[in-house]
C-alpha cells in the first residue's frame, strides 16, 4: 500500500448511510466484478463512470452509518478509493473497512478544504492532507502502528497470515507448528 495516495475529490454530504455506499438491493451479488459496479450507487448513479482508482472520497459527518453489511467497504476497494475522507465514520464501517484495506481518515476541517473536482493528496501515515488546487492543508487523526499494519498488509486477513507464516516452527518430526503465544503479541 502506497502512504501517499493522490487524486480526484467526490464529496459527499452528511450520514452518507452504508445503503447509499452499496444499495441492499445488489446484496445478492457475490463477485467483486459485479459489486463495484454499485459503488456509491445511493448516493450517485453516476459515481463508478466518473471515478478513477486512487480517486478520494470526501464527506461530512457519520460516513458509513447504518447496517454491518461489509459490501460498504468491499464496493470501495474495489473501486480502487484511495482514501476515504470524512469529518466522522459509522464506527463498524470504519472497522469493516480498515479491516479490508482501505484507508479511512478522519479530519474534522476536511468538508471545509476540499471541494468536488479538487485535486487531493494525502499523507496517510503522516495524517498531512493537501488540496493541492487550493493549497490549504488539514491534519486529521492520526492512524495508530496497528491500524497502519493492517492498512500497509492490504487488510487484516493478510496480515494475520504473514503473522502466522513468520511464527512457524519446524518440530522435530517435520511437521509446522503454529506458537501462538507470540502471535497475539502486537
Amino acid at each position: 500500500m502506497k502512504t501517499k495516495v493522490r487524486g480526484k475529490a467526490f464529496v459527499f454530504g452528511e450520514n452518507i448511510d452504508t445503503d447509499q455506499i452499496y444499495p441492499g438491493r445488489f446484496v445478492e451479488y457475490t463477485d467483486v466484478e459485479d459489486i463495484k459496479k454499485y459503488a456509491m450507487y445511493g448516493a450517485d448513479e453516476s459515481f463508478v463512470k466518473n471515478f478513477d482508482p486512487g480517486d478520494i472520497i470526501v464527506a461530512g459527518t457519520n460516513f458509513g452509518c447504518g447496517s454491518s453489511r461489509e459490501h460498504a467497504a468491499i464496493t470501495l476497494k474495489a473501486v480502487g478509493a484511495g482514501a476515504v475522507l470524512a469529518e466522522s465514520f459509522g464506527r463498524i464501517f470504519f472497522r469493516n473497512a480498515i479491516n479490508l484495506g482501505v484507508p479511512v481518515i478522519t479530519c474534522s476541517e476536511i468538508t471545509k478544504i476540499i471541494a468536488e473536482g479538487d485535486e487531493v493528496e494525502v499523507d496517510i501515515e503522516a495524517g498531512i492532507i493537501k488540496n493541492l488546487t487550493t493549497g490549504a492543508t488539514a491534519a486529521a487523526v492520526p492512524m495508530s502502528p496497528y491500524i497502519m499494519n493492517i492498512l500497509q498488509s492490504g487488510g487484516i486477513k493478510p496480515m494475520i497470515k504473514a503473522m502466522q507464516e513468520t511464527k512457524k516452527v519446524r518440530t522435530g518430526d517435520g511437521a509446522v507448528k503454529l506458537q501462538c503465544k507470540d502471535f497475539f503479541e502486537l
